[in-house]
């Protein structure tokens, strides 16, 4: 592509890529100075051009320019940075009908339902936190919402591959830094609001700033926001919303609304109230938050123009999300639960959940950790759910970075004043111990890094087999 068709009043020369990091620049690629929270890209001008670059795009003054060299300077380069990777990739978000969730807990249920049905009328992409999944395709990304290069690029390649349709998960951190304000959504789901991420954000208010950017700045005008009606910011998000709003709940009169809810350790049955008229719906979902989640994608599918009586035969039998309330099941006669819950709220409806499916004398074994170098308030909580919930305890490391695990799992201790606990740093180990002190009817809830093949201890990121597969793992050797 030619930067001309990047940047008005720019020479022809042709461009071949596009890069923010000084390492990876090749020949022919536009250099972007992204300033960051450690580093700022200015600094990094030489060894971009050393390696080749055609342009740097830049907002601050330079203190000398390479001769030759091309420099466009702009106001923004985050937003530049955006548009040149929204028109360089031929504008795929354009191409295909897009679907944005976001909300503290469910992004990944939400939008991989989604998918799921979509898949059944014509082929449909993903991109989150469990990875990026789009034909044959499956790719582990770095971050829920990625950078809004690779972002491009991976809708470009999802386009390419004739993906008609795109469920993407829309972090906080992504609106707040830009990464989506090159697409634009067909339909923004709103799943729930509750506390996290105040190591990035600061305030409650900071935090829900940047997921109302979403329904505010990102969908098409004549798209549709889908909001939970019995979330306490439904309010706020209606209001501020910018295209028609739709909304679904339980507890609330709502466009889309379950009633007559019942549940097993297994299934789910409910009555869809849609319009005046009721839908049964069941489904091989369980636990109350999936109803939630169910109803979302339901809305936004429905919203978007698929008919219901296309999208509830779907439910019945979806597809296992890796590590979204996973039921490890390998003969033994306990539960064995695996899910990412790793936010109060999130923990606490587990929590709940394993409490409603044990048996007359079962227990409930919970192991979890809580992240290094992320909000330390939230340790306590923890502690102080587990505390009301289970009867065993078993505290481990959970990504603790450069922190002491046991240092963290201290500080859960603090609202831990009656359960019985112990500390076994080793994850895999952690999980053994709770198979193995499992009986009959008892429920062994294994929380926070669910499928994840890795965890980020102070050497940087170590391999991890998964709580999902450690699990499994454990059970096999215990019947052995």
């Amino acid at each position: 592509m030619r930067l001309s068709k990047l940047f008005k009043n720019a020479p022809t020369t042709n461009v071949t890529g596009l890069s923010f990091d000084s390492r990876k620049v090749k020949p022919g690629d536009v250099y972007f100075c992204l300033p960051g929270l450690t580093y700022d890209g200015h600094d990094f001008i030489d060894d971009a051009l050393d390696k080749g670059a055609t342009c740097i795009v830049y907002s601050r003054d330079l203190k000398e320019k390479r001769p030759g060299a091309i420099y466009v300077r702009v106001q923004d380069v985050n937003a530049a940075m955006n548009q040149c990777a929204r028109l360089f990739y031929q504008k795929p978000s354009d191409k295909m009908r897009m679907f944005g969730i976001t909300g503290t807990n469910g992004k990944s249920s939400v939008a991989n339902i989604i998918r799921a049905i979509m898949n059944l009328q014509e082929p449909t992409g993903y991109i989150g936190t469990i990875g990026i999944d789009y034909g044959d395709q499956h790719l582990m990304p770095d971050l829920t919402t990625p950078d809004a290069l690779f972002l491009q690029r991976t809708l470009n390649d999802m386009v390419t591959a004739g993906m008609k349709d795109c469920a993407l998960e829309v972090s906080s951190h992504g609106l707040a830094q830009g990464r989506v304000d090159g697409i634009n959504f067909d339909a923004a789901v709103f799943t729930n609001f509750t506390y996290d991420h105040l190591d990035f954000h600061g305030t409650m208010e900071n935090y829900f700033d940047a997921k109302s950017r979403l329904f505010k700045d990102r969908v098409k005008a004549d798209g549709v926001c889908i909001l939970n009606m019995d979330d306490p910011r439904f309010k706020d998000l209606e209001r501020l919303s910018k295209a028609r709003v739709i909304s679904y709940g339980i507890n609330s009169e709502a466009d889309y609304r379950a009633i007559d809810i019942q549940m097993t350790s297994t299934s789910s049955h409910f009555n869809l109230v849609h319009q005046g008229r009721l839908y049964p719906v069941m489904t091989n979902l369980v636990a109350r938050y999936n109803i939630y989640n169910l109803l979302a994608a339901i809305a936004a599918l429905h919203e978007t123009g698929m008919p219901l009586d296309r999208i509830l035969p779907a439910c019945e039998d979806l597809p296992q999300i890796k590590g979204r309330l996973e039921q490890i099941d390998a003969g033994q006669d306990f539960h064995v639960i695996v899910d990412f819950a790793h936010t109060p709220d999130g923990m606490e409806q587990m929590f709940q959940f394993g409490r409603s499916i044990t048996g007359e004398n079962g227990d409930v074994i919970a192991v979890f950790g809580s992240a290094g170098k992320r909000d330390v308030a939230k340790r306590k909580v923890f502690g102080e759910l587990a505390d009301k919930y289970c009867d065993l305890i078993i505290l481990t490391e959970d990504d603790p970075r450069d922190e002491n695990p046991r240092e963290i799992a201290s500080q859960i201790r603090e609202g831990i004043k009656t359960t019985n606990n112990l500390y076994i740093e080793d994850r895999y180990e952690a999980i053994n111990q709770a198979i193995s002190s499992a009986k009959k009817d008892d429920v062994v809830l294994i929380l926070g890094k669910a499928d994840e093949p890795f965890i980020y201890r102070e050497t940087g990121r170590s391999p991890y087999i998964g709580d999902n597969v450690a699990a499994r793992e454990c059970i096999e050797a215990l019947k052995k």
